[in-house]
């Protein structure tokens, strides 16, 4: 038994950023058509943020540090910035290594503690 979609617009959740999966293993003569997928899903939605899933790309290597670099470069210029899902630990450290950081989801932000952390009061501290 078959039933007909419900009438209306389909529920889209708002607090969910638009996805860009990447494929590899990253060459650096295919940077173009990831940097205007990136600049469609930008100029489509009044999201800031796109999520690059970074998974898909293979073994790190300067190919992928230049595709990573463009893409962010192509998204500051459209006003907004990537965030990177499931990196391979090799990439993050190639990336750092040549002084390019990305925010990488499901880690905290620099200027947030990790959750359950609490700052110590001493007795007598001045009051902020």
């Amino acid at each position: 038994m078959s039933s007909a979609p419900p009438p209306g617009l389909p529920v889209v959740d708002a607090m969910t950023p638009p996805v860009l999966v990447l494929h590899g293993p990253a060459t650096r003569d295919e940077v173009s058509g990831p940097c205007e997928a990136l600049r469609a899903l930008l100029e489509r939605g009044a999201d800031r943020v796109v999520v690059c899933d970074v998974g898909g790309l293979g073994p790190p290597g300067l190919a992928a540090v230049n595709l990573i670099a463009r893409l962010q470069l192509t998204a500051r210029r459209a006003g907004g910035r990537i965030r990177l899902r499931d990196p391979d630990p090799a990439l993050c450290a190639l990336l750092d290594l040549v002084g390019l950081r990305f925010e990488v989801e499901g880690q905290p932000e620099q200027r947030e503690p990790p959750l359950g952390v609490e700052e110590a009061v001493e007795p007598g501290d001045p009051v902020v």
